[in-house]
């Protein structure tokens, strides 16, 4: 049985239906998406957001697509929000950049994840270690997490990210 994460346990015990993926390290959302067979929208990044202090949330972002300040922002009824650096992510996650992932994370932050994703058959989002993906069902994924559905993202210009 291949190595688990705390994200993979955590999924286990939740009994929901999910397929553990592990590549190479990708560089980029493109070539993760290619590793995996799947399309750049069903690719979801996890961004960690700080509301306040001690106040977190994930938002979760398909490929080809980020977040926008303004729309979260009215989503939230709140004026300023914020990216924790690298340090402080892992403090309140538990998971390092580029693993974050709300399952398993050390503390159930809230999920708010772009409306974009209910239209796909399956979405992949970080296994919690570099390399570990898990593809689940949209629906299971928003079941699971608790998360709210809601438009927060714009496409990505060509060229960026």
């Amino acid at each position: 049985m291949d190595p688990s994460t705390p994200a993979i346990d955590a999924l286990t015990a939740l009994g929901i239906p999910f397929t553990v993926v592990r590549t190479e390290v990708a560089r980029s959302a493109e070539e993760s998406a290619a590793f995996q067979g799947i399309d750049l929208a069903s690719l979801l990044r996890t961004i960690v957001v700080r509301r306040g202090d001690d106040d977190y949330l994930f938002v979760l972002v398909p490929g080809g697509r980020r977040f926008d300040w303004p729309k979260l922002r009215a989503l939230l009824g709140v004026s300023r929000l914020s990216l924790p650096d690298e340090e402080e992510a892992y403090a309140v996650t538990g998971y390092r950049r580029g693993a974050i992932t709300p399952f398993g994370a050390s503390r159930a932050w809230p999920v708010i994840a772009d409306a974009s994703i209910a239209d796909r058959r399956l979405v992949a989002i970080g296994g919690g270690a570099r390399g570990v993906n898990v593809h689940l069902a949209p629906r299971d994924l928003v079941a699971a997490t608790g998360a709210q559905v809601a438009d927060v993202t714009v496409a990505e210009e060509p060229g960026a990210g």
